[in-house]
């Protein structure tokens, strides 16, 4: 019994140690990590070094486990002025999206595999959701900077939709397994949907608030804080499933609430559940990949991979485009969303309970949501990146990464300790003063801890400590950090740059173009807010006349600081022909209407001028007597230009007598 337990104990650490090792080689190479760790598991399970573990009650344990870490930490790290921002398109695609996209591939699925409806839409909830823990590791550490709302959008859709999708599959799994006539009507699996999520969410406020309540409450040793919060973590996840309700957005909310209180030891805890996050997922995929059996994929390859190509080319796209029309997102990125669609260790979690159900067809089932989620993390997971850009949706960094340290201070106040290490290429590193009230409280160089007055310029490798104003932070990164990593800022940002109170007749004026009427009164500023509304980034540009007119930069209250000029034209991001939003099928409509209205008088005015007769004296002419063409006073035919004029003009044009 102890040489079973050393050696499964030596094989798990060296798997997991493997699984972090490798993430060296996949940020060299662009592969996603959590692909590579799916892919460990394979390798080390039954078809590959031999590891036979078949358990999947332990495995669906597990799974549970760790992904209600990987959500707590996720709402953790999501600021609350991004939820609100992305809160209802979110939510959207978190709930209609889920069961569009289960529609859609549960017919495909039916189709493919033969089964039955209620089958194919079980296999299509199972992979309905996208995975918080595949979006969260590929938008913060994939290295691409994204418009705030898509961001935001993605990530609390990801870490809001699980529920829905648990649900559903828990409820079709009992459809299912029931014998005849012992399912229940829908109306009761709609109340039991809805008391879920209600009472989730209430739990999950509540257990927020007494978590912020307790941890500043009491006097602990640092290292126990981390401790408490996941234990209480775990806690409120067991409540909330005994009664009923999700506990996977009960943790969601929580950290939600935590995240975003004032919280002891904040910086530790941070670090903390970051560390735990890594190892959850870690030890999700490997799980999962050892409880996978690749040489039985052969008997399922060909549907499932019909069924993903469903899922990834048109449920996923038609689900997003139908929830994210009334918000007024572009296409572009809307068709940003629709591709990162990322399915994960969620849906092969999932998998798993038509298996533990005892269902007809549940391994064929699990081996086909495992396809799934394969060809969505090789082909949306290793282009990511690649999309963003030809969509146009990244953001240009203003100023690069930035080595910073966060330091503990007691109490509760407004203010932080930072340190920062010098480099050579940063604006300090260059010569850049500090600001009057940034001064260092301390610099260390070589070993030997200096006052900032005796310490002379500073230098490459100097660690700086600041006392500053939590909202001083951001500035500070900016004298701290690496340049940009584009090569012409220039080119992102304009040659030139003035407030945003200027006139546009005044710029007009000077650069020798004109502008409209209703655009002639308004500032630069106020041009751009119209033409962009409030989802306005930095890097955003609009063409007007012979120029570019940039946004460089927001203040903290978002609005427009300083507006940028190109006057070379840069082309902009590629117009797709789908994914129209409301304003332009309105649009779209409207100019529909006045087309056919147009179209119609014009047959009007064509039809009264073919058949109004032309009298002499009474009587109609002998030409006309014959069926001929109505003659001008040199017996030319007259009456083309005529008839070009009535349609030019919206009254007819007399008749001559």
């Amino acid at each position: 019994m102890i040489e079973s337990m050393n050696l499964a104990i030596l094989v798990g650490s060296l798997l997991i140690a493997v699984a972090v090792l490798t993430s060296f080689f996949s940020t060299r190479f662009g592969a996603p990590l959590l692909l590579v760790f799916l892919l460990l598991g394979l390798v080390a399970g039954e078809d590959g070094l031999g590891i036979r573990f078949d358990d999947g009650r332990v495995a669906y344990f597990i799974g549970s486990i760790a992904l209600a870490v990987i959500l707590f930490e996720s709402g953790f790290e999501t600021r609350l002025s991004s939820f609100r921002a992305a809160a209802l398109p979110a939510l959207s695609l978190a709930t209609i999206g889920v069961l569009v996209t289960a529609a859609i591939v549960g017919f495909a699925a039916s189709f493919a595999f033969g089964w039955s409806g209620l089958k194919g839409l079980l296999l299509g909830t199972i992979v309905a959701s996208t995975d918080a823990a595949a979006v969260f590791f590929l938008l913060r550490v994939g290295g691409i900077n994204l418009r705030e709302r898509v961001k935001s959008t993605l990530e609390v859709e990801s870490g809001s939709n699980d529920p829905m999708a648990i649900f559903l599959t828990l409820s079709l799994v009992a459809m299912a397994t029931a014998a005849a006539g012992e399912g229940e009507p829908l109306l009761t699996l709609v109340r039991d949907f809805f008391v879920q999520i209600g009472l989730g969410l209430i739990l999950g406020l509540i257990g927020g608030y007494l978590m912020v309540r307790i941890v500043n409450r009491i006097d602990l040793e640092p290292a126990l804080y981390p401790i408490l919060l996941i234990a209480m973590v775990m806690v409120l996840f067991a409540a909330t499933g005994l009664a009923d309700a999700s506990g996977f957005l009960a943790v969601y909310v929580a950290g939600l609430l935590c995240g975003n209180a004032r919280l002891k030891q904040v910086a530790a805890l941070r670090r903390v559940l970051q560390g735990m996050s890594w190892l959850s997922q870690i030890a999700m995929f490997l799980t999962l990949g050892l409880l996978a059996t690749p040489s039985a994929f052969g008997a399922v390859a060909v549907p499932a991979l019909f069924v993903a190509f469903v899922l990834i080319f048109l449920a996923r796209p038609i689900a997003v485009w139908l929830c994210l029309i009334p918000f007024g997102f572009s296409r572009n990125e809307t068709a940003f969303v629709a591709w990162v669609g990322l399915r994960g260790a969620v849906s092969i979690l999932l998998a798993i309970l038509p298996m533990v159900g005892g269902m007809a067809n549940g391994q064929e089932m699990f081996n086909a949501a495992f396809i799934v989620v394969l060809c969505s993390l090789v082909l949306q997971g290793w282009t990511i990146g690649p999309v963003a850009r030809w969509l146009g949706v990244v953001v240009p960094a203003r100023f690069g990464p930035v080595e910073r340290f966060e330091l503990e201070l007691p109490g509760k106040g407004d203010h932080e300790v930072v340190a920062y290490r010098v480099i050579a290429d940063s604006a300090v590193g260059r010569g850049r003063r500090i600001p009057r009230w940034a001064r260092p409280s301390m610099i260390v160089r070589d070993g030997r801890a200096l006052r900032y007055e005796v310490a002379g310029p500073l230098r490459e490798g100097d660690r700086v400590y600041i006392v500053t104003a939590t909202e001083h932070v951001r500035l500070l990164d900016q004298l701290f950090a690496r340049p940009a990593d584009h090569a012409d800022s220039a080119a992102l940002f304009g040659e030139f740059a003035f407030a945003p109170t200027a006139q546009m007749s005044d710029l007009a004026e000077a650069y020798g173009f004109e502008v409209p009427v209703a655009q002639a009164g308004l500032t630069v500023g106020q041009l751009l807010e119209a033409s962009f509304g409030s989802d306005i980034e930095p890097g955003d540009r609009i063409p007007v006349g012979p120029v570019d007119l940039i946004v460089r930069r927001l203040n903290d209250a978002h609005e427009i600081a300083e507006v940028g000029l190109a006057l070379e034209r840069r082309s902009g991001p590629r117009k797709l022909p789908l994914f129209q939003n409301r304003r332009e099928i309105m649009e779209y409509l409207r100019e529909r209407r006045h087309r056919r209205a147009e179209q119609r008088q014009a047959a009007t005015l064509l039809a009264a001028s073919s058949d109004a007769p032309t009298k002499v004296g009474g009587e109609q002419s002998h030409g006309e007597r014959e069926g001929n063409q109505p003659q001008g006073a040199d017996g030319d035919e007259a009456l083309p230009d005529q008839l070009e004029n009535q349609e030019g003009s919206e009254k007819p044009v007399p008749e001559k007598a």
